[in-house]
């Protein structure tokens, strides 16, 4: 007989909850245990990286605070939570509700918010035992989303905020009348195409025809094109990579928040969820695309060049991507936030979605309304974006 699940039986058992500053406070496979195929950016390997290489904290306005679940005590389930001061990294802009609490003199920060860092990324943020049953798992969610909220509460923070939430998991918030807002990113997805001239002869001719001369465009250039795991860089190489994504966020005048130390260490812990395009002019590495892995996804991340290139941007980010997931079965290519000249290259407008609270009583009900209207215009813009798709039906 097999034995009894000591977690299954347990449904009216009370759970535990705690908050952590670093996942330094447990044990490694009893997060890794949490998460669901693989993803990368949730893993204990990823995310201790950032806490332990300079890419949180004070400078950037990320405070770990994460959530645990126990019962029996044992971990059942978790969340990455972190307090934020500001919100640089997180790609679900309220700018325009900070500004509304500055102008009637209160503090829109900090809040808390259920995000990966510096990562636009759709996953899940309530991270459930798999040994856990279907009506522990109903009670666990309410409780873990109730446990949130108050924390934020006890803390005197605006509000709570679950970015990029999967969509099943947006009927845990309902339950608890949360509010909604509805994103647009372009994702590709693999009909069982065998090869990439497979993948081109589900496109109208003249967008076909467009990718094509992309690709020979770079060929014309005589670049070299090599795709590499995380584990297969030396120490050179990555310090050629960290200094390729450092030049694009300098050109843009943005903030490189990932520190070199921080990709040599995933590197070594998690290589294998790292495909990076590599692309050599004259044995000079010009230009690289960083990407990770899950078992089902290819998620596209980071861009760094030393000169420009016609087409090489599309070859390196995109292409090279589509090739790789159609080689390795992968079901989905996530190329990265924002961006409509990706829908003619075969990635199609696809719905993002985040839950929040606010704890003030006198905004809430002009933000829910905000929510309301943004979700319509988002669902038009949505539709409109589809009729740009290259694809013959």
């Amino acid at each position: 007989m097999t034995p009894e699940n000591p977690l299954s039986s347990e449904l009216n058992q009370n759970f535990s909850f705690s908050f952590i500053n670093s996942l330094k406070d447990v044990q490694q496979a009893d997060w890794n245990v949490l998460v669901e195929n693989d993803d990368p950016f949730l893993c204990y390997e990823f995310l201790s990286a950032l806490e332990r290489n300079d890419c949180l904290g004070e400078k950037y306005g990320w405070f770990p605070h994460h959530l645990i679940a126990r019962l029996n005590g044992e971990i059942v389930a978790a969340t990455p939570l972190y307090i934020k001061t500001n919100s640089y990294g997180e790609f679900v802009f309220d700018w325009s509700w900070a500004s509304a609490y500055e102008q009637a003199g209160l503090h829109y920060y900090p809040k808390l918010i259920s995000s990966i860092p510096y990562t636009p990324v759709t996953g899940r943020r309530l991270l459930l035992s798999p040994e856990l049953n279907l009506a522990q798992k109903s009670k666990l969610t309410s409780e873990m989303i109730v446990a949130t909220v108050s924390e934020s509460n006890k803390l005197n923070m605006s509000g709570m905020h679950w970015l990029f939430n999967e969509v099943d998991e947006c009927a845990y918030f309902k339950r608890q009348n949360l509010m909604f807002r509805l994103g647009c990113q372009y994702h590709w997805h693999n009909n069982s195409y065998d090869s990439f001239e497979h993948f081109l002869e589900s496109f109208i001719s003249r967008k076909r025809k467009k990718v094509k001369q992309e690709r020979r465009y770079v060929k014309e250039q005589n670049i070299e094109i090599k795709r590499l795991h995380g584990s297969d860089l030396t120490e050179k190489q990555w310090n050629q990579i960290h200094a390729l994504y450092e030049n694009t966020f300098h050109r843009k005048s943005g903030i490189p928040t990932l520190s070199l130390n921080f990709f040599k260490e995933i590197g070594s812990t998690m290589g294998e969820k790292m495909m990076l395009v590599l692309s050599y002019s004259d044995n000079q590495l010009v230009a690289c695309a960083i990407n990770f892995l899950s078992t089902k996804k290819l998620y596209g991340r980071f861009w760094g060049c030393t000169q420009t290139f016609h087409s090489l941007h599309f070859e390196a980010c995109y292409y090279q991507g589509i090739e790789y997931a159609i080689e390795n079965k992968l079901k989905i290519f996530e190329p990265g936030a924002q961006g409509e000249h990706k829908i003619s290259r075969g990635f199609l407008p696809t719905q993002t979605w985040s839950a929040h609270t606010i704890n003030d009583d006198r905004f809430e009900p002009t933000i829910r309304d905000f929510c309301i209207r943004e979700k319509q215009y988002m669902q038009q813009d949505c539709k409109e974006l589809l009729t740009l798709s290259p694809y013959r039906t």
